[in-house]
């Protein structure tokens, strides 16, 4: 759970950033979402696993082992 309020804290600072930044606003609303886009998939993960009866049962989506890795790049407003 962590994590996902990390991701959504990026998506935060993406979207304070565009409110300032309108020369990149689309780019870092679209990088918002994306952000988003990563905490609902591992929040679904999450919950898939919390639901699972049985380790049988457990089918985990590709979820994000580093967000580092994700590939977005956070554009500072300089």
């Amino acid at each position: 759970m962590e994590k996902v309020q990390r991701l959504r804290a990026m998506s935060s600072l993406c979207r304070q950033q565009a409110a300032y930044n309108s020369m990149n606003k689309w780019k870092l609303l679209a990088e918002a979402e994306y952000w988003d886009h990563l905490a609902d998939r591992e929040l679904s993960s999450y919950f898939q696993q919390c639901n699972a009866v049985s380790a049988n049962e457990i089918e985990r989506p590709p979820s994000i082992t580093n967000t580092n890795d994700a590939g977005a790049k956070t554009i500072s407003a300089a």
